[in-house]
């Protein structure tokens, strides 16, 4: 059976608009449906069942707004552009947050017209697929959301459901910035305890001299500054769930007293000798292999064992490389959003270099990085833009005699992907050389498309004098 043609629903009370937008998507194999007013509009979403909507601002009636936000009260995850002779940059970004995906400006580009529309069509598609992950792993559509659509974060939301409606104590671990936060909470929101507080706090934050009274409080006149009795991260998660957050930094006597409130559902504040109850969940996460530091007794043996009834270990980004764009554009929307700009998206080269990257900050320095990028893009994120630093690696002559010891400040991974990117370079150099600069037929003796050989050659910044196109060998 044939695949059913992706359906725009196009709504504008201008008849000539109406015919130019359905010949334009039209010619493109797009399914065009039409509506000359906001009601008329409404009626199709319902009848119609459209994949996308090309919604005039300005209509009789129901204007586009309040259509928009019609829409998303019926169906969130329809993508909806809006289309304006109002070039008005303060109403695209008011657009932008009630929900709208892109905003066009009369008089508009064909082609700008195709390209967001096959990206707004594209983004529907992956919002359902996204929901039928949420349904197939029963819950954490907001998890999913928030790390990605990859197999392996639908599996991380499966396990997280399945801990979740236990009081089981969870090791988290994963890289830093890898999301571990946002499982915890993820855990939390989907528990008997969703109602009660989460309470976060950094073991590798607090002054070792200052970290017994942040967890179990303090009484007034404990000492110098205790001038009330105050309650600590505990008491305050009474109920609810603690979050420790790098607990392998936590000093050796203080993880003693930790295991005693476990064991005992109950502490003593700084200076007090009144015992405290407290019913918490424990949630603790860790960059580092607690199993090992209780090994080698960095961490106690019988701590671990107490929190580690179930572990979850969140994939780092450049395992799940297939999350980059969505993860791109998210953090994309929300900075056009913040910057008060519309950055329409990436170009082809800097989703390369975003998918070609390590990401040793894992999903916090891609949000920054795509932060920055906003906010110096003009109309779309180019490769330059992204400032993303890469460690300088030598390739085939790598020699520590020569280059001195370049592996201090790079991953093995990071090195790897640096030589493979440096042999790709002197390769196509040589054949660029050999064909005289003829890319295309660069491409013929690489085996490889023209699009491949030109997007590296501009990546690379490679400079070659242009030749013939014959084929001679």
């Amino acid at each position: 059976m044939a695949e059913r043609k992706s359906r725009v629903l196009v709504a504008d009370d201008e008849e000539e608009i109406r015919k130019i937008l359905s010949n334009i998507l039209e010619k493109e194999g797009f399914e065009v449906i039409t509506a000359s007013d906001g009601e008329q509009a409404m009626q199709k979403i319902c009848s119609d069942i459209p994949d996308a909507v090309l919604l005039d601002v300005r209509m009789p009636g129901l204007n586009g707004m309040e259509v928009l936000k019609k829409i998303k009260a019926i169906d969130e995850n329809l993508p909806v552009v809006l289309v304006t002779a109002y070039a008005d940059t303060h109403q695209a970004v008011e657009a932008m947050k009630e929900g709208a995906y892109d905003y066009l400006a009369k008089p508009f580009d064909n082609n700008e017209v195709v390209w967001i529309t096959s990206r707004a069509l594209t983004e529907g598609k992956l919002r359902r697929n996204l929901k039928s992950i949420n349904d197939r792993y029963k819950g954490n559509f907001g998890l999913i959301e928030s790390m990605g659509p990859s197999d392996r974060i639908g599996r991380l939301a499966a396990d997280v459901h399945r801990v979740a409606k236990s009081d089981f104590s969870v090791i988290i671990m994963g890289e830093t910035g890898s999301g571990k936060e946002l499982v915890a909470k993820a855990i939390h929101g989907d528990s008997a305890r969703a109602e009660a507080p989460f309470v976060a706090v950094d073991c590798g934050a607090i002054p070792e001299n200052l970290l017994e009274s942040e967890l179990f409080g303090h009484e007034k006149g404990s000492f110098t500054g205790a001038d009330r009795q105050t309650a600590g991260k505990f008491e305050s998660a009474h109920g609810g769930a603690l979050f420790m957050d790098e607990i392998g930094n936590m000093p050796l006597g203080s993880q003693a007293k930790v295991l005693r409130v476990i064991q005992d559902r109950k502490l003593y504040r700084v200076g007090g000798n009144k015992p405290v109850p407290v019913d918490i969940r424990f949630i603790v996460a860790t960059n580092q292999d607690l199993l090992e530091m209780a090994s080698n007794g960095a961490f106690r043996k019988d701590l671990y064992y107490r929190l580690s009834e179930f572990t979850i270990c969140v994939p780092a980004l450049r395992e799940r490389k297939e999350d980059i764009p969505y993860l791109a554009k998210r953090f994309l929307d929300l900075a056009n959003i913040e910057l008060n700009k519309i950055i329409a998206g990436f170009t082809d080269a800097a989703v390369e270099t975003l998918m070609s990257y390590d990401w040793p900050g894992n999903v916090r320095q891609l949000r920054s990085v795509i932060r920055r990028a906003t906010l110096v893009a003009r109309d779309e994120i180019t490769e330059k833009d992204l400032s993303i630093k890469r460690a300088e690696v030598p390739g085939l002559a790598f020699s520590p005699k020569v280059h001195g010891t370049p592996w201090k400040n790079a991953s093995l991974s990071e090195i790897v992907q640096q030589s493979v990117l440096a042999v790709e370079k002197e390769v196509l150099n040589e054949v660029l050389r050999f064909t005289g600069g003829n890319k295309a037929r660069a491409a013929r003796l690489l085996q490889v498309d023209y699009k491949t050989v030109h997007t590296k050659v501009k990546k690379f910044g490679i400079q070659q004098n242009g030749g013939n196109n014959d084929d001679k060998t």
